[in-house]
Parts: C-alpha cells; structure tokens; sequence
C-alpha cells in the first residue's frame, strides 16, 4: 500500500463506442512543453494517457506497471507533463501507484491535466513546478451511437465523474461538492493554487528543458500543437487523423519525421492555421 491512505480507484464501465481524446485546451497547453526531457531515476509520464492513435505513442498502465516492477520496493518519484487522455488507463496508473510499498514522489513539471491529474493524486507527496499547471474537470469523451447510447453514456459519465472528485476531495481534504463545482468549471490551477487547495505539497523550480534530439521534439510539438488547434476549431478526431496520414504520406501508424511527405512543414502549418484563425 502507499504510504497515503488513499482510496482505490473503482472499476467503472467503459461504454461501447466511447473515445477518449483529451481536451483541446490541455492539449494545446500541453504542446508547448512537450520537450521536456525526464530525469534520470525516475518514471517519465510525458505524453497522452493511453495510446495516442495517430502517433501510436503514449503512457500505458502496462508500461507502468513493468517500470514499477524494475524499480522494485524502492522510492520511486514519478514525472508528469502530460494532457490527460484516457480514463481508464489513468485510473489504472493512479491504483499501480498507490498500491507502491515504498514512497511516491510526483512532480508535475509542465501540465498534469484530465486523467493525467488523478495520476498525480497517488503521490504521497506531490509537487508543482513554477510556472506549471494541473487541471481537473468533469469526464470527456466522444460517444458513437443511437440516442439511447447517448443517454447511457451521460449516467455513465456521471460515475465517472463522482469517482474522480472522490479521489480528490481524499486527497486534498475539500468536501466533494466543492470538487464537482472545481470539475464542472474546468479548473486550471497554478503552482501556487495547486498548493493552497491542497491538489500539490509543495513547488519547486521549473526545470530547464533538454537540448537532446530538440530537432525531432520541435517537430513533434508543432504537430500536436496543430492537431490541438484543430481540435479546438471542432474538427473530428477521425478527421484530423485523416488529415494528418494524408499531410504526413502514412497509412495511419506513426513514422519518425524522417519519413514526412516531401514540402510538409507542421510548424509552417501550425503558423498559418494561427493567422487564419486570428
């Protein structure tokens, strides 16, 4: 058990044609400090929870769990910028965590957002960088379906919703509609607030970024920074990844930069989608 009496994430029903994405905002929040690099020691949980489908990256609780078991029953400090994603693999992690036998240290280093925050929540002692963010909000997700599927979904997603702000109000010690009201408002929470409200234990300096392979991270930053914007704007996610396969010449697996279509420039693209959209 963690060395916090936390409570065990519940097992919750996955409705069908439910799609997790994370929330356009985080992730264009997120973009921008995605090259950060994690320190040795330590479990680096910087991508999108769950796998991402048009990168065929991301943090798995699978992939957690083998780190956790390499380490063994030691300290184990755990790195987060990431801007959420799926649930339940969050909730996954968060219970891998939490059941550690020796302490957990997260350190949000850019943004803990969405699934990513309940991740947070199983450090026995967290801490928030200046200048970096954590957010929660209320469940979010896309629903494929007849009408009654939708109506199923919402009452799902109401579980959800009440599993996570009990996971939060154990942690931060505030009753649990206080939480709600924090989640339906989509709250993002400096370093400073994080504190004050109990989400974090303390901050500690922003941490310099690594000029390791910034080349290829740059690249990979401007392009989700544009599939954030798309997002935003309303695009599908089906269409954006669609738009994404054809600009980048794959049939839909990840490929290094290396293999772009000859002329595509994400930055570029991002640069005119930002005048367009301004």
């Amino acid at each position: 058990m963690s060395l916090r009496n936390l409570p065990a994430a519940q097992a919750l029903e996955r409705p069908e044609g439910l799609h997790w994405d994370p929330p356009s905002d985080a992730l264009e929040r997120w973009a921008a400090t995605a090259t950060m690099a994690e320190a040795p020691g330590t479990i680096g949980i910087m991508d999108v929870i769950g796998t991402d489908s048009w990168t065929g990256e991301g943090v798995t609780a699978k992939r957690i769990s083998g780190a956790l078991r390499s380490i063994g029953s030691k300290p184990v400090t755990v790195s987060i910028n990431s801007p959420g994603g799926d649930m339940f693999e969050g909730l996954a992690i968060y219970n891998l965590l939490r059941e550690h036998p020796a302490e957990v240290t997260v350190k949000v280093m850019g943004l803990a957002a969405s699934a990513a925050s309940i991740v947070a929540m199983a450090g026995d002692r967290i801490e928030v960088g200046l200048g970096s963010f954590l957010m929660i909000h209320n469940a979010w997700g896309a629903v494929v379906g007849n009408r009654h599927d939708w109506r199923a979904a919402a009452d799902i997603f109401e579980q959800y919703d009440a599993a996570m702000a009990d996971i939060y109000a154990a942690r931060t010690g505030q009753p649990v509609k206080e939480v709600a009201k924090m989640m339906d408002a989509e709250t993002f929470m400096r370093a400073s607030e994080a504190v004050d409200k109990g989400f974090a234990d303390a901050t500690f300096n922003d941490p310099t970024p690594s000029s390791d392979g910034a080349s290829a991270r740059a690249d990979l930053s401007a392009r989700r920074r544009l599939d954030a914007l798309l997002a935003k704007d309303g695009m599908p996610r089906s269409e954006r990844r669609r738009l994404m396969r054809e600009a980048l010449g794959t049939s839909g697996a990840a490929e290094p930069p290396a293999t772009l279509r000859a002329g595509f420039d994400p930055a570029a693209a991002l640069r005119l989608l930002e005048t367009i959209r301004s």
